[in-house]
């Protein structure tokens, strides 16, 4: 079976964690190809963007990459602590694991932040948050990163987007890179995305 790190930092945005939880649980109610989900973070209780606790169910010393085929990373707000964790060295540090293993890395919104911080995406292609001034853009080209104007960008193991809406996108991306395009189709019949 599959299984996704779901990295949860200080403030990140409730929707942008849900569809990763939402869309590879189906896989364990449905079809042939469950993926596993595990949530983690760097504290034991984290308020997310909009107030809602949340309990990670791995402390972050019990986290080893090569138990996980992919990272998923849920961008937040600044006003909620997000970089408070989302530029922790030790979370960086993670980031570069999976990347040196090749293994999948995904990110919503400003999840992309702490990917290029990390370093892992320089002269490389990726995309993040683009308004209140694209002051996030400029943020990520600043590391080295080559941005794109797009809606989703994948890099070879690096899948990021600009915003809230493109969360879903970006879930069923990952689910079709660790299963199979079949498989992810089928996921959306069974979720009522296509007939």
């Amino acid at each position: 079976m599959k299984r996704v790190l779901l990295f949860l930092c200080q403030g990140f945005e409730e929707l942008e964690a849900a569809v990763f939880t939402d869309v590879l649980g189906w896989t364990r109610m449905e079809g042939d190809q469950p993926v596993e989900l595990i949530t983690a973070g760097l504290r034991p209780k984290l308020k997310c963007t909009w107030n809602m606790i949340v309990e990670p169910e791995m402390k972050f010393d019990d986290i080893k990459a090569d138990d996980y085929d992919a990272l998923a990373i849920p961008g937040g707000f600044d006003g909620a602590g997000f970089y408070e964790d989302a530029y922790d060295e030790r979370f960086l540090d993670l980031i570069r694991q999976f990347d040196k293993k090749g293994k999948l890395i995904a990110s919503v919104c400003v999840g992309a932040m702490p990917v290029g911080k990390s370093g892992v995406l320089k002269n490389r292609t990726a995309t993040t948050y683009d308004l209140s001034g694209g002051h996030r853009r400029s943020q990520l080209t600043e590391m080295g990163v080559k941005v794109l104007d797009q809606r989703i960008v994948v890099d070879n193991n690096i899948i990021t987007s600009t915003g809230p809406a493109t969360g879903l996108d970006v879930a069923f991306t990952l689910l079709e890179r660790l299963t199979s395009h079949e498989h992810m189709m089928e996921m959306k019949r069974h979720m009522r995305f296509i007939d």
